[in-house]
């Protein structure tokens, strides 16, 4: 059974090092870490709580569509 809590354990298993960025989120791994705790979103609903939830990652997706990248900003942290 999915819950709600699940979702910033997912967020936190899809966080990757980049060497030129620091710590990365791409929403097809936030996607694919959800699906693992049952919980079925669209790439849009995980763009959506990354947005409202998460204000010290910031877009640096370079082209346009739901498939975004985003990075940690300095000295921020998973809220």
């Amino acid at each position: 059974m999915a819950r709600y809590s699940d979702v910033k354990v997912a967020f936190i298993n899809s966080i990757t090092r980049d060497p030129k960025r620091g710590n990365v989120v791409t929403t097809v791994r936030f996607v694919q870490e959800l699906a693992k705790l049952n919980h079925y979103w669209s790439k849009q609903e995980a763009n959506d709580w990354i947005l409202r939830y998460q204000e010290h990652f910031r877009d640096y997706t370079e082209h346009h569509g739901e498939d975004k990248c985003y990075f940690m900003r300095n000295m921020g942290y998973v809220m």
